[in-house]
């Protein structure tokens, strides 16, 4: 069985930071893309981080240059580190598991951590 537990997310006002994880279990995560989603209220689903088996990351402008993905294979664990938050981010973030090599098809999700930026 595959599970991906999202931790981290809290309360915070403009201009703080925050960084989420997301423990693995059940595939290995060596060679395979992962990303990070988010919902706002009101909103659509929006990906705003993914990383490529080889380490290449990319992000949406609306966070590019505050939000910075990464993994420990050894430990089987997505990160997010997001700085400067604004109350724009508030939003549940979730963890996402693809596929290996390729990104796009995400076949695995977290159940998400909340996160609420106040101005």
């Amino acid at each position: 069985q595959v599970r991906l537990v999202e931790s981290g997310g809290g309360s915070v006002q403009a201009g703080g930071s925050l960084r989420l994880s997301c423990v693995i279990s059940g595939i290995d995560i060596t060679m395979r893309c992962m990303g990070w989603f988010r919902h706002p209220p009101g909103k659509e689903r929006e990906e705003v981080a993914r990383i490529d088996g080889q380490g290449g990351a990319a992000y949406p402008k609306s966070v590019k240059g505050r939000f910075t993905i990464s993994v420990d294979n050894a430990k089987n664990t997505v990160y997010l580190e997001m700085n400067n938050l604004k109350p724009d981010d508030t939003a549940m973030y979730v963890c996402a598991g693809g596929i290996p090599i390729a990104c796009g098809q995400w076949p695995y999700w977290g159940q998400g951590t909340q996160v609420n930026v106040s101005s």
